[in-house]
């Protein structure tokens, strides 16, 4: 049995507002209800759409307006049910000048008629809400936003105040959620803790179902969303590397684009999962090895000593790329947060530390300067850089890319390649079209 596809965009005006605590409240009791729902993430983010997938039992994938081409995002927000939008940081915010490419969760809205479901932190406020909802109701012609969820309400008179004011506007208040009733995810440098790593999601999932239950509208949420078509298309993000990718995968690797993969797959390519921390080599009948971006940095004395991984990977016999975190094992050594410095796989010359820590956040665009694992010699990449990681030695090899940031600005050159082996900080999201 099909079901018809609706959809809304849960957004707030900053981050910090609760959102993603909403977000996967709504869901948990959606799925409670027997409802198909599921969800997607608006920006480059690895965490929350792994905690959608436990939410709701189905996979979500990011949706980038700045990053994918056009006919990538109206291939990637179809399906089947009601799917729910988590936008990154505030409504509005994004980076270029491009209208429409920007990266915003006000883009999908405006691109895809979605109506927006506004969080408000209204800790330290009450009836100027009001305020705060009509200018991000009134902002952009195109965006329309249907409803507001009141969070971290001090008391009953709290939550009357900022109502009656949203009453007065004509904004609907489709939730009212307490403070004492928070639920609040742990978080790390990089943000919030996967997914895997908290044993105990079931159960905290639960109680969120329950926190929705007794303080989201669900019928009038559900009413609020749109109808929603994706193009039937299906582009492929980023030709697969080779034939058959060995990925690696476990608590130090975890963060690769679903999007990407299932790309992969699309294109006959295989992937097969192995984990550097259980000490497993890639396997020798793959073409390409994979090392994705994760928290080598908080295992790095185990991959240090992992050395059928590390032995396997040296004699791997297939190009070889590795993503941020897999950039830095490719590299010469690691300096963990205490200053302890751990060898790596040496396979390419530079060295990172965690001791030194300084954040790089941003888009990028990658030009490649040579033919490799992510294509040949001239093809044009969108997506991202986040970490803490400084280079304490750059080493002598050759740069992969030219690099751009979301404006168009030159940066240095970024990465590394020696032969088959090149890896960069730059997650890639989408090749863009010819």
């Amino acid at each position: 049995m099909t079901h018809p596809q609706n959809g809304l965009i849960i957004a707030a005006p900053r981050s910090g507002s609760g959102k993603t605590t909403v977000t996967l409240a709504l869901l948990a009791a959606l799925r409670r209800r027997g409802v198909p729902v599921h969800a997607a993430k608006s920006g480059p983010d690895y965490i929350d759409p792994a905690f959608h997938e436990a939410a709701t039992g189905q996979p979500s994938v990011n949706l980038d307006s700045w990053a994918m081409p056009p006919s990538l995002l109206d291939a990637l927000v179809g399906g089947e049910g009601l799917k729910i939008i988590e936008a990154s940081m505030g409504l509005f915010d994004g980076a270029g000048e491009m209208p429409g490419r920007q990266g915003s969760a006000a883009d999908l809205a405006a691109r895809f008629g979605l109506p927006v479901l506004l969080v408000l932190d209204v800790t330290g406020h009450s009836q100027s809400a009001a305020a705060v909802a009509r200018g991000f109701a009134t902002h952009h012609p195109g965006v329309r936003v249907g409803g507001v969820v009141l969070n971290k309400l001090a008391s009953e008179r709290h939550r009357a105040g900022a109502a009656g004011a949203m009453a007065a506007m004509g904004m609907p208040v489709l939730g009212a959620v307490p403070r004492d009733t928070a639920i609040v995810l742990p978080e790390r440098h990089l943000g919030l803790v996967q997914a895997r790593e908290l044993p105990d999601l079931p159960a905290l999932l639960g109680r969120l179902a329950d926190v929705a239950e007794a303080h989201l509208d669900l019928d009038a949420i559900q009413a609020l969303a749109m109808p929603l078509a994706g193009s039937g298309a299906r582009p492929v993000p980023l030709p697969p590397p080779g034939q058959r990718v060995a990925l690696a995968s476990d608590a130090a690797f975890g963060f690769v684009y679903p999007h990407v993969l299932a790309g992969w797959r699309q294109a006959g390519a295989e992937c097969v999962p192995f984990s550097p921390l259980a000490d497993e080599a890639p396997p020798s009948d793959c073409d390409v090895c994979w090392l994705p971006g994760g928290y080598p940095e908080l295992h790095a004395g185990r991959l240090a000593a992992a050395s059928c991984f590390l032995t396997g990977l040296r004699a791997f016999p297939g190009r070889i790329h590795g993503e941020c975190g897999g950039f830095m094992v490719l590299g010469e050594g690691l300096e963990d947060a205490s200053g302890t410095r751990h060898a790596m796989a040496g396979l390419l010359g530079h060295s990172t530390s965690f001791a030194k820590r300084r954040m790089n956040l941003g888009y990028r665009q990658a030009v490649l300067r040579a033919d490799g694992a992510l294509g040949p010699a001239g093809t044009v990449l969108r997506g991202h850089e986040f970490h803490y990681a400084s280079v304490t030695d750059p080493g002598h090899d050759a740069p992969l890319a030219d690099l751009s940031d979301a404006n168009g600005t030159a940066l240095p050159p970024g990465g590394g390649q020696r032969g088959r082996i090149s890896g960069s900080f730059f997650h890639v999201i989408a090749r863009q079209d010819a």
